[in-house]
């Protein structure tokens, strides 16, 4: 009985990412507009991943050194300026996703996949801990031959690591579009450190990507 009990309370402590962003939609002072995508400064470049919530990833790759910004939203599927609801109807193709805009002089796209990696579990179909939906499903999206060299190069070296015991389920896909979130997931992580989703889920895991990338860290 008292394992049912625990159990009962995790699954209402970790509600996933789209219950709890439902529930802080229902204030006024959330500002539901689709946030802008900020302007590519000359020699910087651009690369898009979905890796689960993206409230954690956000996070994660903020923290990198030669990242200048990093914005939530949603690519992958065909609807144009979705928002969180539709994509969480998980009806859109779209996954919640992170762009992130950066100086490759400082940090090289490669760089970025070991980061991708080690942030998330890239061998579970469409799922993320308490978060299931092809919207959350691992993706890399590529701009350039070379970067789906890359990728392809990444998803090799992760499988033969050993790290993981199912091999990477990554999906890569040439980029197309994507489309900012709303203002109010950008910087969640750290607007709402007492959400009990980011404390419980996105907090571990941001933790143990800076160990993993002590070495990058801002």
């Amino acid at each position: 009985m008292k394992r049912l009990f625990l159990a009962f309370l995790s699954l209402l402590l970790l509600a996933g990412c789209a219950q709890q962003s439902t529930t802080q939609t229902s204030s006024p002072a959330k500002d539901t507009s689709l946030a802008k995508l900020p302007a590519l400064k000359p020699g910087e470049a651009v690369a898009t991943f979905a890796a689960g919530c993206f409230w954690c990833i956000e996070e994660q790759f903020e923290s990198l050194k030669g990242v200048r910004e990093v914005v939530s939203g949603y690519a992958g599927g065909e609807l144009e300026n979705p928002t969180y609801e539709q994509v969480g109807t998980d009806q859109t193709g779209h996954a919640e996703a992170v762009q992130i805009y950066y100086d490759p002089t400082v940090i090289p796209y490669d760089t970025l996949l070991t980061a991708l990696f080690a942030g998330h579990d890239p061998t579970t179909p469409n799922r993320q801990g308490p978060d299931i939906g092809t919207q959350y499903r691992s993706m890399a999206f590529y701009r350039t031959p070379e970067e789906k060299v890359a990728i392809d190069a990444a998803i090799k070296r992760t499988n033969a690591s050993g790290h993981f015991d199912n091999p990477v389920v990554t999906e890569v896909v040439s980029f197309k579009a994507f489309y900012p979130a709303e203002v109010y997931h950008q910087g969640y992580y750290r607007a709402h450190p007492e959400n009990p989703y980011v404390e419980n889920v996105s907090k571990p895991k941001v933790e143990k990507f800076r160990k993993a990338m002590a070495g990058w860290l801002k």
